[in-house]
């Protein structure tokens, strides 16, 4: 009944392989972290299907990259080192010069005898990253186990006998097992993307609490560091010691390193690095009931603490600031319709008082290597409750040779196409609620309407922006090009503009009214386009 994370095939990876004499290939395959960590070199992608179990996943193993990767036998989380942050830098670099885990230390590691049955999804007394107390403690008022069932657990599926039917004919009334591998998945996905709000009752003292936070990441972007193999992307995803305000200590531990198990009525656990602020942060606790061999048929899902969460900033996440300035900074939320391309500039530029803050762990790329570095994002899009919307992977090309620290003028000349992008993206919209409004109730005095009334912007606004942003993104990646560095940004995007709304309008030369509305909005859209100075 047993599953055991080091050795069991649970993380689908892509390997590069020979495949004949002066060729290389690629196959998907399912590696145990023991073996992942000893082939992180001949990785080529990580293919976990579900973005926020993707999310979690990666920062799991690079808080077990800081235990198992060093040098000279000083691994990356050792605390003397982390007390100088130059010095663990270099010793980072002799890790990455190795090009490789040193296969001893990750077997001992793995082998410790401390950790003993603490890498097994079904153990009893630690299961893996799971709380076996829920049995007991999450029953219903005549005392009987009360689980929330596997549908609770998984991503996706309704819940409730008369759960929506979506994305499959699921039902608590006919739960369908999943394999004890994807339940690890959507286990991890729950940690840290997990619903605030309602959830299943766990009764510790007299009362029976059943309610709980989000987990740390929800509705949050997470943006990793992208290199081509995975052992250098899991090295530079070990933090800076220091970041984002949390120190090393000696008491560090990982969850499934800790001595107990976490008091769920005792205080907050302070944030240390690396262990507990990369895996220590979880507002939920879950526990896999086995359905089967290496079957997982229900689960609880429950709170696992009520404490106040560390004030610590995540080292993936991009920083914004309120718009009207007031407040503390906030993670940037995830957006379903929004590409990558228009978070560029938050990845590439220092950070600015008063504007978004790029992730820590970019913060501090080397440059050798920085030019073929690229940057893979995870959202989920969700509300702060318990609505999910969908989630998204997508990575950019190698990027991070334009960082600000890198490449001055390129990381300016990409903030300046952005921001271009935005404002003609906002124009176009205005654009065509303004068109829709002429068509509909005729007269020219309708800008201000227009900008006030954004709750019937008709069909023509959607319908426009759909068809823009996908060719502001060729506009966009053309004008960081040899042959587009030096022209003005916002004209390129204007005439893609001109067209979106032609496309969103359509063919319609018997009205007349459409025409003059077209007419009118085409205007508004160039009056964008800041005219050129004079010259000398």
């Amino acid at each position: 009944m047993g599953f055991d994370v080091r050795d069991e095939p649970w993380i689908p990876v892509r390997l590069r392989e020979p495949v004949q004499v002066g060729a290389v290939g690629e196959r998907s395959v399912r590696l145990g972290m023991r073996e992942l960590f000893r082939r992180a070199h001949e990785i080529v992608d990580l293919e976990v299907p579900l973005p926020p179990s993707a999310s979690g996943l990666l920062r799991i193993l690079a808080a077990l990259t800081a235990r198992i990767a060093g040098h000279g036998g000083v691994r990356l989380d050792d605390v003397d080192v982390a007390e100088d942050v130059e010095d663990w830098v270099r010793l980072r670099a002799r890790v990455l010069e190795a090009g490789r885990f040193d296969a001893d230390a990750v077997d001992a590691y793995f082998d410790d005898e401390a950790l003993a049955g603490r890498f097994d999804a079904f153990d009893p007394v630690r299961p893996f990253l799971q709380d076996p107390r829920l049995a007991e403690q999450c029953v219903d008022k005549k005392g009987k186990p009360n689980p929330s069932g596997i549908n609770k657990l998984v991503f996706g599926r309704p819940t409730g006998v008369n759960g929506a039917v979506l994305f499959g004919h699921f039902n608590d009334g006919d739960p369908v097992p999943v394999p004890a591998a994807e339940a690890l998945w959507h286990l991890i996905g729950q940690l840290y993307y997990g619903p605030a709000g309602q959830c299943t009752p766990r009764q510790i003292t007299a009362e029976r609490a059943g309610s709980g936070d989000a987990g740390p990441l929800r509705k949050t972007v997470s943006f990793h560091p992208w290199a081509p193999d995975l052992f250098t992307s899991l090295v530079l995803s070990v933090p800076v010691p220091g970041a984002g305000g949390v120190d090393a200590d000696e008491d560090d531990a990982c969850p499934w390193e800790a001595d107990a198990l976490p008091d769920p009525l005792g205080p907050a656990v302070p944030a240390t690095w690396p262990g507990r602020l990369l895996t220590g942060r979880a507002r939920h606790a879950v526990l896999l009931v086995p359905a089967g061999h290496q079957m997982v048929g229900d689960a609880y899902v429950s709170w696992s603490t009520h404490a106040p969460a560390p004030d610590v900033r995540d080292p993936f996440l991009v920083l914004d600031r309120p718009r009207n300035g007031e407040g503390p900074d906030f993670p940037r939320l995830a957006n379903g319709r929004r590409a990558l391309w228009r978070d560029l500039d938050a990845l590439l530029l220092k950070d600015v008082p008063g504007q978004s803050k790029r992730p820590l762990i970019l913060q501090d790329v080397p440059r050798s290597i920085a030019p073929v570095l690229r940057v893979r994002a995870y959202g989920f899009d969700q509300d702060g409750q318990q609505r999910d919307s969908g989630w998204y992977e997508a990575t950019t090309p190698p990027v991070l040779g334009w960082q600000e620290d890198v490449d001055a003028a390129q990381a300016l000349r990409v903030r300046a196409c952005r921001q271009a992008a935005e404002e003609i993206g906002d124009r176009l919209s205005f654009a065509a609620r303004l068109a829709w409004k002429l068509t509909i109730d005729g007269g020219e005095d309708m800008a201000e309407k227009v900008r006030l009334d954004r709750k019937k912007p008709g069909p023509w606004d959607s319908r426009a922006l759909a068809v823009f942003w996908p060719r502001a993104e060729q506009v966009f990646w053309t004008l960081l090009t040899t042959d587009g560095a030096n022209s003005a940004p916002h004209r390129p995007f204007a005439d893609a503009a001109l067209d979106a709304l032609d496309d969103a309008i359509g063919i319609m030369r018997a009205d007349v009214r459409v025409a003059r509305a077209r007419n009118r909005a085409r205007r508004t859209i160039r009056t964008a386009v800041p005219r050129p100075a004079p010259a000398a």
